[in-house]
């Protein structure tokens, strides 16, 4: 049996995912996390699991602090992304932390078990559109693009900026005080050269950074 870890901070999210790992067969969910303290304490306290199930945007730690602290510490766990962003801005920089693949949420149920089972025998999982997306970005000439410079919350509070959240929202959802994000928006303007929110938004639509 595969062993899986899930960690979504959304109880329903964790509840569907906890169906959709029962209902393959050949996996088990071994424990849950709402956060990625929870993450790296229950790894520290048990075997570890075959496969990582990560929501990459959870409270805490960036997602891509957390995959690389847990491919240094526990190098046979597969870890398995899944996001909500736009997979062809996010997925590059979690394989490059050290993850074994990525998942949009809005795939198929059935991608799910898939994924798992790809990522646990050693392969690497994308889906068949971002596939035919990195092949095009490699018969590019290489360009850095303004988002590539912003750490993973940068990018995430770019991200939801851009989709229309105000600043008290993302506080909300990444449990992150008014003024954190401010400090964070503040930052990706500078870095961008931006001034305004409106200028953010137009330059993460022109990117396909939301859709």
């Amino acid at each position: 049996m595969i062993r899986v870890l899930l960690a979504d901070d959304h109880p329903i999210v964790l509840k569907g995912l906890r169906q959709l790992v029962s209902e393959a067969g050949d996996m088990v969910v071994s424990a849950e996390a709402g956060d990625s303290t929870g993450v790296l304490r229950w790894l520290g306290a048990n075997p570890p699991p075959d496969v990582l199930v990560l929501d990459i945007n959870m409270p805490g730690r960036s997602g891509l602090d957390i995959i690389r602290d847990v491919k240094r510490s526990y190098p046979s766990v597969a870890v398995l992304i899944l996001s909500s962003h736009p997979e062809d801005q996010l997925a590059v920089r979690t394989l490059k932390a050290g993850a074994s693949g990525y998942l949009n949420k809005e795939s198929a149920p059935e991608q799910l078990a898939e994924a798992i089972r790809r990522v646990y025998s050693g392969g690497k999982y994308i889906s068949p559109a971002l596939a035919a997306t990195l092949v095009e970005t490699m018969q590019r000439p290489p360009a850095e693009l303004a988002h590539e410079s912003l750490s993973a919350r940068e990018y995430s509070v770019l991200v939801m900026i851009a989709g229309g959240k105000t600043v008290s929202e993302i506080a909300g959802e990444l449990c992150l005080s008014v003024k954190t994000v401010s400090t964070y928006r503040a930052r990706v303007l500078e870095k961008m050269s931006l001034r305004t929110n409106s200028e953010l938004t137009r330059y993460a639509f022109e990117n396909r950074l939301v859709t």
